[in-house]
C-alpha cells in the first residue's frame, strides 16, 4: 500500500512497483488506509510522514495494532529525517527521504520482503527445542540450543556463560517478576527481553520496547504515558504511550538510567498504583504491564551516585540477568558467525564463501568492544565486500580490527624472534628488520598489498612469499 496525499507520488510509485511484479493499492489519507487494512492484509506499507488527517508516527502505531507483521517504510522530507529515524527506533522498518530515486526504492522494497520471508521461516520453527541429549540429562542442565532463535534472531551458545543465561531466562520467563538486564553495549539485551516475553504467559500480548537513552526530559512523559490532543505545542493528535500500548504484555525500557528524576518519580507511581495519566489529562487509565529494564551500567552504582532513585531500583530489582560480553564466550563465536552469515546471505541474496584461517585468528584475538552487534556489522561488511563464492579474507575487515590483530601479532612474534637470537644473531636481526619494514608499509597503505609491493620495490608474488615466510597473515 502507498499512502501519500500527493496524487503524483501515488501514481508514479504504483506504476513503478507494478512493473516490477508487486500488487499495489494507493490512498491519500490515513483514515482510508486503516479502513482498507481492516478489509485485507498488506505485507508492506510505504507511508508519507506528513498527511492531511494524521502523521506518520500515529499511523505507524495504528498499523502495528491492526497487523504487527506489516512492514512500514516512512517517506519523509529532508527536514523530517530526524523524526523518521526516531520512528525506525519505534518500529518502522526503514525510511526514504525525498527526492525519491527508483533504484533506492526498489532495493529497499526487495530487502523488506526478504526480511518478511525470513521472519515467516523463523515462525515455522520452534524457538527452544525441548529434547535433551544424554549429556544434558545426566548433569541436569537445560539443553544447549546450537541454533538461531527463529522468532527473535538470538543465538544460544555452548559456553558456561551462555548456558547460565539460557537457564535464567527459562526460570524467570513464566513468572511476572520485573527484570533488570545488565550487560555491555551490543550484548543483546533487547533480544533477551524478547525471549523472556516470548516464553512468558504474556507472549500473545504486545511487546513494546522504548529506548530511554534517546528521550529528552520533555518527550519522555509523552512517550511513556501518552498525551492528549492540544496538551502542548505540537500535540496535534492524541497519542497512546508505551504503557497503554503494552497493556497485558511486556514493556522493555532500555538505558533506563537516563530517565530524569521527575520521570523516575512518575514511573514509581505508575508501578505502585498500576494506573497512568496521559499528559494534559486528569483521567486515570489502568494498565497491566510486566516491566523489563536494561542498562549498560550497574543500576546499583547509579543509585550510589545519586543518578537513580533507590526505591525505583528496588521495584525493578526482583530479578537480575547478567549477559556476558563476547570476549568471555569465545567458544560461542562460530555459532554467532555462522548464524549471521546465514542472515546476511538472505538479505543480500548471494552466497558468501568460507572464512579464511587468518580471519578466524583475527576474530579470536579481537576483544569485540561492540560485542554481538559489532560482530554482526563486521559480517555484513565482509559479505558485502566479498565477491560471490569467494572466501572472506582479511581485506574485508575494518581497519581497526586489522590494526589490533597486527599489534597482537607483533607482540606474539617479538618473543619468538628473541628466542632464536642466541642461535644466529645476524639472521635474527635481518628477519626482525624485514618483518618490521613490511608491517610498517602495510599499515601505511592500509594493507593494500599491491601498493605495499610497489613501495617495497618488489613484485606481488615476492611480497606474498615473504608474508608466508614471515607468517604474516595478510
Amino acid at each position: 500500500m502507498i499512502i501519500d496525499d500527493e496524487i503524483n507520488i501515488c501514481t508514479l510509485l504504483s506504476k513503478f512497483l507494478g512493473k516490477h511484479g508487486f500488487k499495489v493499492d494507493t490512498t491519500m489519507s490515513g483514515a482510508s488506509a486503516l479502513k482498507m487494512m481492516k478489509e485485507k492484509p498488506y505485507d508492506l506499507v510505504l507511508c508519507d510522514y506528513r498527511l492531511k488527517d494524521t502523521d506518520g508516527a500515529q499511523l505507524l502505531q495504528d498499523i502495528r495494532q491492526l497487523n504487527p507483521r506489516t512492514i512500514v517504510i516512512i517517506i519523509t522530507g529532508y527536514t523530517d529525517v530526524r523524526v523518521a529515524v526516531e520512528m525506525v527506533k519505534n518500529g518502522a522498518y526503514d525510511y526514504l527521504s525525498k527526492p525519491l530515486y527508483p533504484d533506492e526504492i526498489l532495493n529497499l522494497v526487495h530487502k523488506a520482503f526478504a526480511h518478511l520471508d525470513a521472519e515467516s521461516e523463523r515462525d515455522n520453527v520452534p524457538a527452544i527445542p525441548e529434547q535433551r541429549t544424554a549429556a544434558d540429562t545426566s548433569n541436569g542442565q537445560a539443553p544447549v540450543a546450537e541454533m538461531l532463535d527463529k522468532t527473535h534472531k538470538y543465538v544460544y551458545g555452548e559456553s558456561s556463560g551462555a548456558q547460565e543465561l539460557f537457564r535464567q531466562i527459562k526460570l524467570v520467563a513464566p513468572t511476572d517478576y520485573s527484570v533488570i538486564i545488565f550487560g555491555e553495549t551490543g550484548t543483546g539485551k533487547e533480544s533477551v527481553a524478547h525471549l523472556i516475553h516470548h516464553h512468558s504467559k504474556r507472549s500473545s500480548q504486545p511487546f513494546v520496547a522504548l529506548d530511554c537513552g534517546s528521550l529528552s526530559k520533555e518527550l519522555a512523559a509523552s512517550e511513556l504515558f501518552g498525551h492528549e490532543k492540544g496538551s502542548f505545542t505540537g500535540a496535534i493528535n492524541t497519542k497512546i504511550g508505551a504503557f497503554e500500548q503494552a497493556h497485558g504484555g511486556t514493556l522493555f525500557l532500555d538505558e533506563v538510567s537516563n530517565l530524569s528524576y521527575d520521570i523516575q518519580v512518575a514511573l514509581l507511581r505508575v508501578i505502585q498504583e498500576k494506573v497512568i495519566r496521559r499528559v494534559g489529562s486528569l483521567k486515570e487509565i489502568p494498565v497491566d504491564v510486566r516491566i523489563i529494564v536494561a542498562s549498560n551500567e550497574k543500576l546499583s552504582e547509579s543509585v550510589q551516585r545519586g543518578k537513580f532513585r533507590e526505591d525505583l531500583f528496588h521495584r525493578f530489582n526482583e530479578f537480575t540477568i547478567y549477559i556476558p560480553p563476547l570476549r568471555e564466550r569465545q567458544e560461542d563465536l562460530p555459532l554467532f558467525v555462522n548464524a549471521f552469515i546465514s542472515q546476511v546471505e538472505k538479505e543480500l541474496q548471494k552466497n558468501c564463501g568460507k572464512i579464511t584461517s587468518e580471519v578466524w585468528a583475527c576474530f579470536q584475538k579481537y576483544s569485540w568492544p561492540g560485542n554481538i552487534r559489532e560482530l554482526k556489522n563486521v559480517i555484513r561488511r565482509a559479505c558485502l565486500l566479498t565477491p560471490e563464492h569467494q572466501d572472506i579474507t582479511m581485506s574485508t575487515l575494518p581497519l581497526e580490527m586489522k590494526e589490533a590483530f597486527s599489534q597482537s601479532y607483533e607482540e606474539d612474534h617479538v618473543g619468538e624472534l628473541a628466542a632464536i637470537a642466541n642461535e644466529n644473531d645476524l639472521k635474527t636481526v635481518a628477519l626482525q628488520a624485514e618483518y618490521n619494514k613490511i608491517i610498517n608499509v602495510l599499515k601505511e597503505v592500509k594493507y593494500n598489498k599491491t601498493k605495499a609491493a610497489q613501495l617495497l620495490n618488489i613484485d606481488r608474488k615476492t611480497l606474498y612469499n615473504k608474508l608466508r615466510l614471515l607468517n604474516i597473515n595478510y
